[in-house]
């Protein structure tokens, strides 16, 4: 056996060793359905295990296998995604789901490249499937993986550029055993998330501190390498709340949109934050009954400044006029919790709309 065989055998048996005494115990982490973990795995894309643990669960009571998701109406899943963010990833699911269903009659693929072929099925999650229900050795690459592997090995490449992507899978399918790639997978993932974590982790506690180049070298604050700069941009969202007898107007955001098939209130885009103050005039008589504040909503390259504007509408034919007008779904207010909308909504309406209406939700 040469050293670095030698090392690659001791960094596995360490690692499971380690998860084995520190892994939280999460649901999708008892089963090999290959269901259950895509689902596990497309909801914690972009999100944190505390925050979508309840969703997971929410979500396999809705659609407890992948006939029911492949059914079911759009706007329920979407409304059991509600608050999750990056809707493409709802919608995607449920595509990927009817492919599933339809074009492989109900049977899942059994390989990383089988699994690539699935609607919004990308490299990591088609290693994460295959790997842990199928046991075929093929690494798991997200931001705890390179940071790992970063910092142990010394691997100064930016994680932000896809070339680089080869080094970091090329060392870690080094470093895979090939009877356990289920097990080292969840582990090294683990291992990022619990202990080597982004900021001020505990090296001296950590069972690689004599190995860690990063540890011994002092450079653990500047590993991994990420150069690419996020660029963001300031929107300004102008919302009119038309409202009359328990019942809101509400329009469908268009294809291709970040919302995409969510509803919201009538929306008037501005340029700056000051334009946000003049109030708007309605095509009709109804009166102005009161504003929000400006409330901020923060997007992965957005942020979003939003003041809500509510009039109570009089007449059923001022209603109807706005209903053309903005070609606009009337939506009750005994199914507006349900309805799929943008969190920002909700925000508002459990802040402001529901207190003012008192409506106890």
């Amino acid at each position: 056996m040469t050293e670095n065989s030698s090392f690659n055998s001791f960094f596995a048996q360490t690692l499971i060793h380690w998860y084995e005494r520190n892994k939280r115990e999460l649901p999708w982490r008892e089963t090999k359905d290959p269901y259950k973990i895509w689902i596990s795995e497309i909801i914690l894309q972009q999100t944190r295990v505390d925050q979508g643990l309840p969703y997971y669960i929410r979500f396999l009571k809705t659609f407890p296998n992948v006939k029911t998701l492949a059914e079911a109406e759009e706007k329920t899943v979407l409304s059991i995604w509600q608050g999750l963010g990056y809707y493409s990833r709802a919608r995607n699911l449920q595509k990927g789901a009817k492919q599933v269903v339809y074009d492989y009659k109900g049977k899942f693929p059994t390989s990383y490249d089988g699994w690539l072929n699935i609607k919004g099925v990308g490299s990591y999650t088609a290693a994460a499937v295959s790997s842990f229900c199928f046991l075929e050795k093929v690494p798991v690459l997200d931001g705890n993986v390179f940071r790992v592997l970063s910092r142990l090995f010394g691997i100064t490449e930016d994680i932000a550029q896809a070339k680089n992507r080869k080094t970091f899978w090329n060392k870690a399918m080094e470093l895979i055993p090939a009877n356990q790639p289920d097990i080292f997978n969840q582990a090294i993932m683990e291992f990022g998330a619990l202990q080597c974590v982004p900021k001020s982790p505990d090296c001296e506690r950590c069972v690689f501190k004599t190995q860690c180049f990063a540890y011994q070298k002092d450079v653990v604050s500047d590993l991994p390498v990420k150069i690419k700069k996020l660029v963001r941009r300031s929107r300004f969202f102008q919302y009119h709340v038309y409202y009359y007898n328990k019942q809101i107007l509400m329009r469908r955001r268009p294809s291709g949109d970040i919302w995409e098939g969510l509803l919201e209130f009538p929306l008037v885009e501005k340029d700056h934050l000051e334009a946000l103050e003049k109030k708007p005039k309605p095509a009709t008589a109804s009166p102005f009954i009161f504003q929000s504040d400006v409330l901020k909503h923060v997007l992965s390259h957005q942020d979003l400044y939003s003041r809500f504007y509510v009039f109570q509408v009089k007449t059923k034919t001022d209603w109807n006029t706005l209903i053309k007008k903005h070609d606009a779904e009337v939506v009750a207010l005994t199914v507006l919790d349900e309805t799929p909308k943008p969190v920002l909504l909700t925000k508002f309406l459990n802040a402001y709309f529901y207190p003012y209406f008192s409506i106890h939700k």
